[in-house]
């Protein structure tokens, strides 16, 4: 090669490496605290904190298992297409990339019924923001996903 051309070459490796490095930096983590008790509000129990979290695509969620007998779980029809549902193992640490823009509902399932529940909205939640409010619930959830869509209109 000429050394005209290996300056070239080099040049284009080192722009290439600056933008894998800035899309990498771009993503973030984001914690979320499976709790017994609200650290805010004792009265409220068996809680996520936050209970919404906003994210950008290729961001990465933690669930942190500060208590014991938690878990985080997608929720059918509240998540956008193309995003691929989970369920994290009990009393474990567990993380999740959003790929895709929308709106992502999640559940504790052992507490489900005492309303753990919250919402993961990433870049323009709106693209299947109706689809998942329309998702019906039982109980208790049903009257926390209510409150939390209120929330963010």
């Amino acid at each position: 090669m000429t050394p005209k051309i290996d300056f070239v070459a080099a040049v284009m490796l080192s722009v290439a490496a600056l933008f894998a490095s800035v899309s990498v930096a771009a993503a973030e983590t984001i914690e979320v605290k499976m709790l017994n008790f609200d650290p805010n509000d004792p009265s409220k129990v068996m809680v996520y904190s936050p209970e919404i979290v906003r994210a950008q695509p290729g961001d990465t969620i933690r669930f942190v298992s500060v208590d014991a007998f938690h878990n985080s779980a997608s929720i059918d029809g509240m998540l956008p297409d193309g995003a691929e549902s989970w369920q994290s193992p009990l009393s474990e640490n567990y993380e999740y990339t959003v790929t895709e823009e929308g709106t992502y509902g999640f559940i504790c399932e052992p507490h489900s019924s005492l309303g753990m529940a919250g919402l993961i909205l990433v870049g323009d939640h709106t693209v299947n923001l109706e689809a998942a409010k329309a998702v019906q619930h039982q109980g208790l959830v049903q009257q926390k996903f209510d409150t939390l869509f209120a929330t963010i209109e």
